[in-house]
Parts: C-alpha cells; sequence; structure tokens
C-alpha cells in the first residue's frame, strides 16, 4: 500500500526487508515491484518507509515504523550505534553479518564477473568481534555534533568540543564519543583524558570551517607486541601548550611507548606530506607475524586487524602452494608483509608498490627480519610493472596480487596475461573491483579456489582471496 506524499516521496507501508545490500544498506520491495536501498533496517524486519529518493529502477528510503523486528537482530552494544558510520551492523547478530559478507562476494564473482566459482569454501569468521582494531584516528571539534533532542531541548547543553568521529558525509561535523567497541584498552581511557585535561587546560579544539584552534587529530596505535603509539595533530605550534599535554599524556599514561606530534597548518589533516617529531620513546612500534617483526611508524600501512591479517596471509601462502623452487611477485606489496610472509617457501620475492615510504619500510623490515630472497621496487604499477621489468627481475612462476579497493589497472592486468603465471593468488578489499578484474582474465584462467576473510566485524567490509590457475 502507498500514498503520494510529494512529487518524488512516497510512503510504503507494511514491508518486508529481504536482503542486504553494498555499503551496509538492506533491501526491500516496493508495490510496484522497484528495488528500496535502506541505511536502518535489518532483513527479516517489517516495517513502513518513507522514500527520499526516486531513480528509474529504484528507491532510496529508511524505516519510520517497525511492525515486527527481525531475529537476525541483536542488541547494538554501542550507545553511539546509529549515529556513528563505523558500525553499521552492529545491530545484527554476527552469524548473520558473515552469511551477507559470503553472500555478497559470491553474488560480486558471478554477476558481475560471470565467473564459474568451485565450491565456495565458508568465510573465515573474526574470533573477536570487538575490540580488534590496532588502529584508530580521532578529530578535535569546537562545535560537536548535536542530536535532534539536544537541539529540540531547551537545557544548556554545557560543553561543546568533542574528540570523535566524523558524521558520515559531513566534513566538518564530529561526534563526540565516550566509549568505542573497536580499539582495545587503553584506547578509550587515552582519549577521554586527553579531552579532559584539554577543556580544563583552555587548549583549543579545531574549527573545521573556520581553521582555528590547536587541537587537529590524534591516533592510537596498538600493537600485538603490547606497543602503543599516540599521535598528536596540532593546527600551530603552541610550544608551551604542546608540551603541556604531551607530557600530561606521558606521564598519565607510561605504557606508551611511541608520544609524537605534527604541526600541520594546511586546510586537511592528512599527515603524509608532514614532519612527524617523536617526543618521548622510539619513532615506532613493532608488529609481530609466525616470528617476524614489522616495524610500524606513524606513516605506515598495516592491515588493522592484526589477528585476521595472519589468517589473510596464511590462506594466501596456502592458496599459492609453493615449494621453495618458485619467483614470486608480490604486486601492490605496501610495506612487504605478504611478501616476507611467504618468502621462506620462495625461491625469490619481488615486491612492487607506489608509495617509496612503504618501499623504505619494506627494505627494512626485511633487513630486520634477516631475509634476503626478496627485493622491493618503487613505482607505479602500470609503468613499472613492463616487459623490461620482467627481462631484468624474471618470469615469476606466481603473482599475488593485493590492490586497493579500486583494483588493477586495465594495463595491469593485461601484462600478468603476458606473463601468463602458472598461478594467481589475488587478495581484495573490493569484491565488486575484483570480480571486474577476473572477468577480464577468465579466458586464460580458471578459478580453483576462493575464500573470503572477515577482518571488520560489525561493519559491511570483507576481503577475499582468489587462486587462479592457467587454462
Amino acid at each position: 500500500m502507498s500514498r503520494r506524499k510529494k512529487a518524488r516521496k512516497q510512503v510504503f507501508e507494511n514491508i518486508e526487508v529481504i536482503d542486504a545490500a553494498a555499503k551496509g544498506k538492506t533491501i526491500a520491495k516496493a508495490p510496484d515491484g522497484k528495488v528500496i536501498f535502506l541505511p536502518n533496517a535489518v532483513p527479516g524486519d517489517v516495517i513502513d518507509i518513507q522514500t527520499f529518493k526516486k531513480r528509474k529502477a529504484y528507491y532510496e528510503g529508511k524505516a519510520t515504523v517497525f511492525h515486527k523486528l527481525s531475529n537476525k537482530r541483536t542488541e547494538p552494544v554501542c550507545e553511539h550505534f546509529g549515529t556513528c558510520g563505523g558500525c553499521k551492523w552492529q545491530n545484527m547478530a554476527y552469524e548473520h553479518q558473515l552469511y551477507y559478507k559470503q553472500k555478497e562476494v559470491t553474488n560480486n564473482l558471478t554477476r558481475i564477473g560471470h565467473i564459474e566459482l568451485p565450491e565456495v569454501t565458508p568465510i573465515l569468521g573474526s574470533k573477536k568481534q570487538y575490540f580488534y582494531r590496532n588502529k584508530m584516528e580521532f578529530s578535535f571539534s569546537d562545535s560537536r555534533w548535536l542530536t535532534f533532542e539536544e537541539i529540540q531541548s531547551d537545557k544548556d547543553l554545557g560543553d561543546k568540543n568533542a574528540l570523535g568521529f566524523h558524521i558520515p558525509g559531513m566534513w566538518d561535523k564530529i561526534l563526540d564519543v565516550k566509549q568505542c567497541h573497536l580499539q582495545a584498552d587503553p584506547s578509550n581511557a587515552i582519549r577521554n583524558a586527553v579531552k579532559k585535561f584539554a577543556i580544563e587546560n583552555k587548549l583549543e579544539f579545531f574549527n573545521t570551517r573556520n581553521q582555528t584552534g590547536l587541537l587537529r587529530t590524534m591516533m592510537i596505535r596498538t600493537s600485538s607486541t603490547g606497543e602503543i603509539m599516540v599521535l598528536v595533530q596540532f593546527f600551530k605550534e603552541d610550544q608551551i601548550k604542546r608540551t603541556l599535554l604531551l607530557d600530561f599524556i606521558a606521564e598519565t599514561f607510561p605504557q606508551i611507548t611511541s608520544l609524537q606530534y605534527v604541526i600541520n597548518g594546511k586546510a586537511n589533516d592528512t599527515i603524509y606530506d608532514q614532519d612527524v617529531i617523536c617526543y618521548r620513546g622510539k619513532d615506532h612500534i613493532f608488529e609481530e607475524m609466525e616470528g617476524l617483526k614489522f616495524k610500524i611508524n606513524a606513516k605506515s600501512f598495516y592491515q588493522t586487524n592484526s589477528d585476521q591479517a595472519f589468517e589473510l596471509y596464511k590462506i594466501t601462502r596456502n592458496f599459492a602452494g609453493l615449494t621453495g623452487n618458485e619467483l614470486v611477485y608480490d604486486l601492490y606489496t605496501g610495506t612487504g608483509t605478504i611478501a616476507q610472509f611467504v618468502a621462506k617457501q620462495a625461491s625469490k620475492v619481488i615486491g612492487v608498490e607506489s608509495v617509496p615510504d612503504a618501499i623504505k619500510a619494506a627494505k627494512e623490515n626485511a633487513q630486520l627480519n634477516n631475509i634476503n630472497n626478496v627485493e622491493f621496487f618503487v613505482g607505479d604499477m602500470k609503468n613499472v610493472f613492463n616487459a623490461s621489468f620482467i627481462e631484468s627481475n624474471g618470469t615469476p612462476d606466481v603473482i599475488i596480487t593485493d590492490p586497493p579497493r579500486d583494483g588493477m589497472h586495465k594495463d595491469v592486468v593485461q601484462q600478468i596475461l603476458n606473463i601468463a603465471p602458472k598461478k594467481v593468488v589475488y587478495v581484495s578489499c573490493n569484491s565488486a573491483t575484483q570480480a571486474r578484474d577476473l572477468a577480464l582474465m577468465d579466458a586464460q584462467y580458471k578459478v580453483i579456489k576462493t575464500q573470503a576473510v572477515d577482518m571488520f566485524p560489525q561493519t559491511f567490509h570483507v576481503e577475499n582471496v582468489v587462486l587462479l590457475e592457467k587454462r
């Protein structure tokens, strides 16, 4: 049943939510047969829907009345659920999260890639469903996000400062976070203590629109070795206030092994082009995996779920099926973690990556781990990974590729096809672009195995590993 509210807005009543879609949305069907995408429902809910966008093939809307709650639901543990955009699936029981992640991967490979799949190995869930992240970034704001109830209230709202997360889709709005369930202690304790101290000592929180204030962001990294890194980003230099805050952090949390800061006066808060200054301790922490040590600095990329990264890399190595005689290429190698992880079972590993700092870290880590059969090269993949590169470094028996969300450039795919290694192991954080790339390779390569891995419980993100062998 429906009634027209405005030209493009409608209300649909007593509609069952039937499936999950990409990016954490769920799906219902309107009486006219069109799909409705929803941000605030769980498959199995029976709801009334208010649409706010109409397209030729679908609507976008939100659930306004819940007539029946799905048996797939669970009570969110976080008080910020629904406002913070970080854990969109926290209201869905974990076994159902895994089911829909697996389904999305399989659907993408078959519908986008038109790939003939072998029997699909069940998704590997995470033992830790909360407190699994080793890195969190928080933003300071002098005008925190207000809830609808607060805006309607005539009470004094008190302190307007925030230290937390960006509201989804709003670059200048920060949600003040009391407790986050994604990173283990002392993460919450550090964040809350810093906020309290900054307010008591009148340290100005940043205003993104006006580009004013002192305190900009704070990053906390923890590691499986028990080390902790804290980096505070200041908008401008104020030595007295900076020292006051950093001394407080160091004295209150003596377990911090790396305390660093950045003075960043530019328009955005990325630190990759900034000088990072070590205030106390070392300028790095260590991660450890199967006896290998990885030195992590403030700018390093490392998988944010250490435990599941270990599982992901073991699957990747198992899929590669190395015997000790193979030349392996590791494309998009990052800081060389996969390259070093598989090195002891290969004759030689060649890693290629576009970020110079990542390759510098990869070389340092290989030296640290006494791994002598790896070599790393820096450059844009589609330019470096060419015929002369293969001529200089040898034709690989196995290629491992772990590209960013956009997948591989078509020239890189073509070069893999030109080289025609016996095996390709494709690790992906976006099965849609993975499926697109696999479609380009389908004439020459057959999918032998596929394994989804859940790195990010409570979210819709999922990794997938595929083994390809020459037809």
